[in-house]
């Protein structure tokens, strides 16, 4: 005999059923197997390639040895150029700064009209003076012929001399005046005192000169040194004729040779000057800090790439080839740079293979694809 129950109770036990039955089924699921075959585990032994790289080895190569150096450049040597005659109005201005001129140019014009009725004074008192001389000359040998004959006594006649001997000095001094008026007429003209650049002008027309007043600088033959200062321990090294490489502001090189080498140290910085000729035409100009070096000698250095250096916590490191597929990153020493190559000075073999480039991209122990033939 079936009891069918009916009424809430027997709502509530069927869903309670469905309830277990959805749960049993979602766990037969989870815990079934995917289908489809597994993928295959890669081989142990068979990494892939991190990279693939060009190897390069250090090369010897004849470098020279170098002392750097730091200085400023200057003007060889500068001269002052003012007015020689004070109190005159500058009337024009014929340079200006940066300009080229040569010896005996003239500058700058000062006002000449008093000058030249000065000098028209001395001349007229020369004229005059020199009328006066040769009466008293004509006089005295009148009187020293009048005094043989008995007609002057020896005092009328020494009279004359002197009043010929006067005249003659007031001509002189007349004469004086005229060549001192004459040269200050020449110095209306301010004049360059060598060939060179002028590098500074204050003179202003309209302006008044005035005792020491400076109107020009001028930069003599246009030559600037480079006065380099070099550490007392050094600088016995250095010698006339060496020749000196220094790098401008904007990265331009020019090449000196040293002139000198100072016979002194300053006792405070404990360094020395260094006078270096540099070329009239270059990217320096007078007023520039310059850093440079010396090529004192040449000495073999191994070298590599700057490309294959990689920089890592404040060290510089090379990946270097073990084995067929291997690179180890290996610690290196630096020295001289000379462009985009830098001296090794320990810590690599001359036979090693290292990573030519992109070596920052690896680590130690990577798998590498190496493409054949080693660039130098």
């Amino acid at each position: 005999m079936k009891i069918i129950s009916s009424g809430p109770l027997a709502g509530w036990k069927t869903r309670l059923a469905l309830m277990f039955v959805a749960l049993a089924a979602v766990g037969v699921f989870l815990l079934s197997p995917a289908d489809g075959p597994k993928p295959a585990e890669p081989a142990r032994g068979a990494a892939r390639p991190a990279l693939t790289v060009r190897l390069t080895s250090p090369q010897k190569l004849d470098w020279p040895l170098v002392l750097p150096a730091n200085g400023n450049v200057v003007a060889w040597q500068e001269a002052v150029i003012g007015p020689e005659i004070a109190n005159y109005r500058i009337t024009e201005v014929r340079v200006q700064v940066g300009d080229q001129v040569r010896k005996g140019q003239i500058l700058a014009r000062i006002a000449s009209d008093t000058v030249a009725s000065e000098l028209a004074e001395a001349q007229a008192s020369v004229a005059e003076l020199e009328a006066s001389a040769a009466e008293a000359k004509a006089n005295a040998e009148r009187a020293s012929e009048l005094k043989e004959k008995g007609f002057y006594s020896s005092q009328l006649n020494t009279q004359y001399q002197t009043a010929e001997h006067t005249a003659l000095a007031r001509l002189a001094a007349a004469r004086a005046r005229q060549q001192a008026a004459g040269l200050k007429m020449d110095k209306t003209g301010v004049l360059a005192p060598d060939d060179g650049v002028i590098s500074a002008r204050s003179a202003t027309v309209g302006s008044l000169t005035q005792p020491g007043q400076e109107l020009f600088r001028l930069i003599r033959g246009g030559r600037l040194e480079w006065r380099a200062e070099v550490p007392s321990a050094d600088l016995g090294k250095v010698r006339a004729g060496v020749v000196a490489t220094l790098v401008a502001p904007g990265g331009e090189t020019v090449k000196g040779t040293v002139r000198a080498v100072a016979p002194s140290v300053d006792p405070q910085t404990r360094n020395g000057l260094v006078y270096v000729d540099l070329p009239a035409a270059g990217a320096v100009r007078a007023g520039m800090f310059a850093r440079g070096e010396f090529q004192l000698a040449q000495s073999p250095a191994l070298t590599l790439p700057q490309s294959a250096l990689v920089l890592r916590e404040g060290f510089t490191y090379v990946f270097r080839l073990e084995g067929e597929d291997r690179v180890a990153q290996t610690k290196v020493e630096l020295g001289r740079r000379l462009g985009e190559r830098v001296e090794i000075i320990g810590g690599l073999d001359a036979s090693a293979r290292v990573v030519e480039a992109g070596a920052g991209f690896l680590a130690d122990g990577d798998a590498v694809k190496v493409v054949e033939g080693i660039s130098k």
